[in-house]
Parts: C-alpha cells; structure tokens; sequence
C-alpha cells in the first residue's frame, strides 16, 4: 500500500502551555509573533491560539495540564541577524538562558555544533526555543 509521504506537507509545532492568557502576552507580547487564529483546547473554549512566523502558520499553542514537561528544544527561528534577534528578545524582556556546560558570549549567544551560533530561551511553562544563525 502506497501513502502520500508527509514531506509534500507543511509541518508545525505544537506547544503545551498551562495559561493560555499569559502564553499569548508571551508569544505576542515578547515574541511579537500574530495569531491567525483562536481556537478550543480539549475543554477549554478559545484555549488555543495559531502563531504565524514567515508568512504562515508555525506553531500550536494550547492549554494542556502537560505543559513545560521536556526540557528539549521544542522549536527553532532560523535568524540572518543573531545578535539583533537576541537584542530584541532580551529588550522585551525575554531572558536567554545559560546552560553550564557551555560557554557563552555577553548576550548568552554560544557556538553550534556544526558551526554558527544559537541562543536558547523558555516560555513561561519553561518550554524551551531557540534562535539560531550560520555566522
């Protein structure tokens, strides 16, 4: 049996957050990313919001009494500019984490494997993001 392969189709992340309201002053707020679209959550009506980035819907973010339960990196911005990406984070008052063993630049920027640099940071469930750029 034949199936249609799922890379002839978009793919988005969906994120659990605990509070929807707080998750979109978030992701709005600080992230300045625009909903496109509200929708329910399981048993919460409007519980969830579509998140657009580059001209189209990117991620999911719900309510969910599994929020912040990984500590992977859920999704990554792909950035020409590092430094003025984690400038404007930073300005908005999203803080870039540091992890201990490694080492970071001033702006909690440090080397990615495989060359360039990435820059890590949590939402208010502790769901972690990352910015990152070849240079």
């Amino acid at each position: 049996m034949w199936c249609m392969p799922l890379r002839a189709h978009p793919v988005r992340t969906s994120i659990a957050v605990s509070d929807i309201g707080r998750a979109a002053g978030f992701y709005e707020g600080k992230l300045g990313l625009r909903s496109l679209w509200p929708g329910p959550s399981a048993r919460v009506e409007n519980g969830s919001r579509v998140y657009e980035s580059a001209g189209g819907p990117a991620l999911n973010v719900y309510q969910s009494t599994t929020a912040g339960q990984t500590s992977a990196t859920l999704a990554t911005w792909y950035v020409e500019d590092l430094d003025q990406i984690v400038d404007e984070l930073t300005a908005a008052g999203v803080e870039i984490s540091r992890y201990d063993e490694l080492e970071h630049d001033a702006r909690g920027i440090t080397a990615r494997a495989g060359g360039g640099r990435i820059a890590w940071f949590q939402d208010p469930d502790g769901n972690t993001f990352a910015v990152e750029a070849d240079i």
